[in-house]
Parts: structure tokens; C-alpha cells; sequence
């Protein structure tokens, strides 16, 4: 195992996830809602139905890969929260938040929230083989593709209340625009039924991802320009015109897997993912060697997010073991360093910073909460460890 992947690997281990693990809330479920920046938590946080998810999928991919039993442990306790109060018994789904005690606050229903639930839980199965677990998995992505799923645009939808009425997409909407659809749930909605095709290879969940790589090719990807539009009124037209740098590189290497899971080596499907791995580092990698976060109808944002650095390593990873071309290499090397040395908090119990703004600050931002979780991070980690650990 050479020494980046040794690095790496010992800052999963050492740093970020005993960082989390250190928030399980043991009276209440789940994990605490909310680390504020300057590292103080604050126990009566909201906890999320996305950050659910994430704390399950992360937890049973450690596990999975290093087979530490802390690792099972949490993710048992985490299970037991997405599918205990989490959990909509009476309409089916999750909530999109609850307060510290594990009371509904937000009952809406998002396909995107939906989508992470299958992902974890069929992450959950994958090393338990609990099959409460995978059936959760299977009523979801029922609910997703009967209520979720419009037939007449051949698009997902997006907002719902709690009895399943859609809803204005107030949740992954930004920048002034209502969005009937948006890349970012057919992104997760692609990465949940990949990882749930691995442990449940039928022909329904192997037609509605393989439907998903299609969207993708026919409505999102611009083969002109290479990037991935975002959002779009119900006719699929293009509503904003903005560059998602972060969004398109995590794209590129989850459509991959899709591709790989699906045993689906198609030409035009594959040249746009390395396509979109070419365009970003051309575009979006700036001279301090970090990714910027996006563009919006002129001025490039700066800012550099923590979770746009971890994607783009495993993006631009995938990229050079589809190309050979060590200039992606380069890349996440540079990228690696970069982070290591500006998004990692050094602080007594920090974990990374939620961005680093373009003057060279930490973002005061909190360093936990619904929307930041030890999913982006961990992933990397572990996809650079399955990746490249025997090289």
C-alpha cells in the first residue's frame, strides 16, 4: 500500500470518522444535530433525514472496508434511527428533519432524502445481510418510482408533503429559481439505485438505472460544452445558467460506477464521463491546486468546499484508471495536498472545515450539521483505499 493511500487511510481512521463517532446521542438516537464552528456541540441541533443516511451509509462502508466493529456498532445505531422515528410508518419515507428528541419538524417527503435512504440501507444489507434492512430499501424505491416518478417527462420529481402531494421543490432549489427538476436528485437518485442494484440485481431496479445513465446522456449533459446543466422547469429547459464544478466531477465518477455495476461498457455513456473529468480539470482547477465551487452567469466562485475537493479526488481517480493519463493523477495528488494542508482542521477535535473562503480563511461556518456529515469525506477515503490499496 503506497504512501498516499496510507495517509489518507490513517485520516479516516484517526481523524474524521472518531470525529463523528464522538457525536452519537445516546438518549435521544442518531447523532447530534450540530457542531458549530468553534467546535462546541450543540445537543439540541435538528437532525436530518439526509444526515440519517449519510451517518448509516458512512458507518457500514467503513465496516465494510476495515472491518473495525466500532464502525458496526455505530452503524447499528444509526439504522435504528433512520428506520425507528425517521421513519413515516404511517405514509412511508423519511422525514426530511426532526428535532433533538427525535419529534417530526419538516414532514416533507424529498425524492433526494428518499434516494439516501436507499443508498445507506443498502449499504446496511450489504455487510449485515439484515433483511428488515433491505426490505426498507425495496419500499422506498417503490415509493420513488410509483409517486417519485414522472412518466410524462421521464423525470424525477422532487418535493412532497407528507402524505406524498407534490410540492414547490423549496428544498434543493437556489439562486432565485423554483426548479421542477434538478441534476442533484437524479445524481443521488443514480448513486442509491447503483448501490442498491449490487444487492438487489432485478430487472426493475436494472431498467430504472439504466434509465437514469440514459437522463443523464439525453437531458443533462450538454455535449457541447461538456458540463452538466442543473436545474430545469418540467419540460427539461434549462432555468439558470450555472456551472455546478463540484456536481459535475462527483457525476462523472458515480455515473461510472453505475456503468460498471450495470455491466454497461457503451461507448457514448463512457466518453462522457471522461469528457466531463477533461472539461472540469481544465476549467474549474485553480492555481493554488483546489477545485472551485461553481459559476453563475459570469464570475467564478472561489470558494473551496470540503466536499467538491473530496468528490473531485475520486472523480478525477476514476478518471485516470479510465484514461491512463497521470495528469489526473497529478490532480488528486496536488488536490490531496491541498486539503491536507487548508480544509483538515487542525484544532483539538476539529474535523475539516466546511470551506475555505478565496482570501485563504476557514469558512465560520459549522462543522456539523443536516447538510455536513462524514459521508463526502469518508468516501473519498475509502474510495481511494479500494481504488488504489494494492497498488
Amino acid at each position: 500500500m503506497n504512501a498516499l493511500v496510507m495517509e489518507i487511510k490513517k485520516e479516516m481512521t484517526n481523524h474524521i470518522l472518531p470525529f463523528w463517532m464522538k457525536l452519537i446521542d445516546e438518549e435521544n438516537g442518531g447523532f447530534y444535530g450540530t457542531v458549530n464552528y468553534d467546535l462546541t456541540v450543540n445537543s439540541k441541533g435538528e437532525k436530518g433525514g439526509v444526515a440519517a443516511s449519510r451517518f448509516l451509509w458512512s458507518f457500514s462502508a467503513a465496516y465494510r472496508l476495515t472491518g473495525n466493529p466500532e464502525y458496526l456498532s455505530c452503524a447499528k445505531h444509526a439504522y435504528k434511527f433512520l428506520t425507528g422515528p425517521m421513519y413515516d410508518i404511517e405514509h412511508g419515507g423519511i422525514y426530511w428533519s426532526l428535532n433533538y428528541k427525535g419529534e417530526p419538524v419538516v414532514m416533507n417527503k424529498h425524492v433526494y432524502a428518499q434516494a439516501f435512504a436507499i443508498y445507506a440501507l443498502s449499504e446496511y444489507y450489504r455487510v449485515t445481510k439484515h433483511e428488515e434492512a433491505l426490505e426498507y430499501a425495496k419500499k422506498i424505491f417503490n415509493l420513488i418510482e410509483t409517486v417519485g416518478f414522472d412518466h410524462n417527462n421521464q423525470a424525477y420529481k422532487e418535493e412532497f408533503n407528507r402524505g406524498w402531494n407534490e410540492l414547490p421543490n423549496d428544498k434543493l432549489s437556489e439562486n432565485g429559481v423554483i426548479a421542477d427538476i434538478t441534476t442533484n436528485t437524479h445524481l443521488h437518485v443514480l448513486e442509491a439505485y447503483t448501490n442498491l442494484y449490487r444487492v438487489l440485481p432485478t430487472e426493475e431496479v436494472k431498467q430504472s438505472l439504466t434509465k437514469i445513465v440514459d437522463t443523464f446522456y439525453t437531458k443533462i449533459y450538454d455535449k457541447e460544452t461538456k458540463y452538466l446543466k442543473v436545474f430545469f422547469d418540467k419540460h427539461w429547459n434549462s432555468i439558470l445558467e450555472m456551472k455546478s464544478f463540484g456536481h459535475d466531477i462527483e457525476a462523472s465518477w458515480l455515473l461510472d460506477d453505475a456503468l460498471k455495476v450495470l455491466g454497461l461498457e457503451e461507448e457514448k455513456y463512457v466518453q462522457m464521463v471522461i469528457d466531463i473529468a477533461y472539461n472540469i480539470a481544465g476549467a474549474a482547477v485553480l492555481d493554488d491546486d483546489s477545485l472551485a465551487n461553481e459559476q453563475l452567469d459570469g464570475p467564478m466562485d472561489h470558494t473551496k468546499i470540503w466536499w467538491v475537493q473530496a468528490e473531485a479526488m475520486v472523480g478525477f481517480l476514476n478518471a485516470f484508471q479510465r484514461t491512463n493519463n497521470n495528469r489526473f493523477m497529478e490532480i488528486v495528488r496536488n488536490l490531496w495536498h491541498y486539503t491536507k494542508f487548508n480544509i483538515v482542521d487542525k484544532r483539538e477535535g476539529g474535523e475539516w472545515y466546511w470551506s475555505i473562503e478565496a482570501d485563504g480563511k476557514p469558512t465560520e461556518r459549522a462543522v456539523a450539521e443536516p447538510w455536513k456529515t462524514p459521508y463526502h469525506n469518508t468516501r473519498f477515503c475509502l474510495e481511494v483505499i479500494e481504488r488504489m490499496g494494492n497498488e
